[in-house]
């Protein structure tokens, strides 16, 4: 007998022991499906179950592997994913697995129980995004720069992303990604220069205050404060100025509204041309 559970630790706001993740890691579904295969082609008289919540059977030839499965007698029994399972080891060293379906509450008793475990970023993956200075998305992976038109570039320029470091994904997608991401990195490679965008932030160090507001609320680490001196005949005067890395700012506008004197603007979309758009098609700001 043997017992394959899906979901363990995927699509779960809450799991013993803390925050579970919400999000589904896509690759379980056909990788418990591969291995029921695997069990029945290699103990014809096994007995193979599948506590699942859904298939998700995406890919191509993935639904038909699926019911291929089913028919090879791997039995597969749907769970509410809000009911616990439980997994109890028995006096005469078995498991028992108890679960409640859609028929009421379902036991069996297995030889092995195998866990489909969903992806998680690595952990050192809050130290790689301090140093690349690239953004995570609210699962923690790496935040591509846009999910249908960049989707292998990152905010940073130069930086590039591939496979599940980005979000779970099984082989396939991973070497089309990672393909596409090679291709990108040769497309820089290949040109003498590179052309970057304008529009970056720029201090009016008239108004700054060197309060620091900017420089702790930019992702990329593009500003700092510098002190300045100037020497009079009766006193040195010392004054902090935010100054921007027009190398690392890619214009994102995070500083703008954080600066309390107003003092931080971007270039092409300072407040005054913006108010005046806004003015041309009749909206007062």
């Amino acid at each position: 007998e043997v017992v394959f559970i899906s979901c363990v630790g995927s699509r779960e706001k809450e799991v013993e022991g803390g925050k579970g993740n919400e999000y589904c890691s896509r690759v379980c579904c056909m990788y418990i499906a591969k291995q029921a295969h695997l069990v029945t082609e290699h103990i014809p008289d096994a007995n193979v179950t599948v506590f699942y919540t859904d298939v998700r059977a995406f890919g191509k030839g993935f639904e038909e592997f699926y019911w291929r499965v089913k028919e090879e007698g791997v039995n597969y029994i749907r769970r509410e994913l809000a009911d616990a399972i439980k997994v109890e080891k028995e006096a005469n060293g078995k498991l028992r697995v108890k679960t409640i379906s859609e028929g009421g509450t379902v036991e069996k008793e297995a030889d092995l129980v195998v866990l489909a475990t969903g992806i998680v970023p690595r952990k050192d993956v809050l130290d790689m995004v301090r140093k690349l200075k690239i953004m995570q998305s609210g699962d923690k992976f790496f935040l591509e720069a846009h999910p249908k038109l960049r989707p292998m570039d990152t905010l940073t320029d130069g930086i590039f992303i591939a496979g599940c470091c980005q979000a779970p994904k099984d082989i396939p997608d991973s070497v089309a990604q990672a393909s596409a991401a090679a291709s990108r990195v040769c497309s820089i490679l290949s040109k003498d220069s590179i052309e970057v965008e304008p529009i970056i932030a720029e201090v009016n160090e008239a108004v700054c205050i060197g309060c620091g507001s900017c420089e702790e609320v930019c992702p990329f680490g593009a500003i700092e404060l510098k002190e300045e001196t100037m020497e009079f005949e009766e006193l040195v005067l010392r004054t902090r100025k935010s100054n921007v890395n027009p190398a690392l700012c890619k214009g994102c506008g995070a500083c703008i509204p954080e600066c309390p004197v107003g003092a931080m603007t971007q270039k092409q979309f300072t407040s005054a041309q913006i108010e005046a758009m806004l003015k041309e098609v009749g909206v007062t700001a």
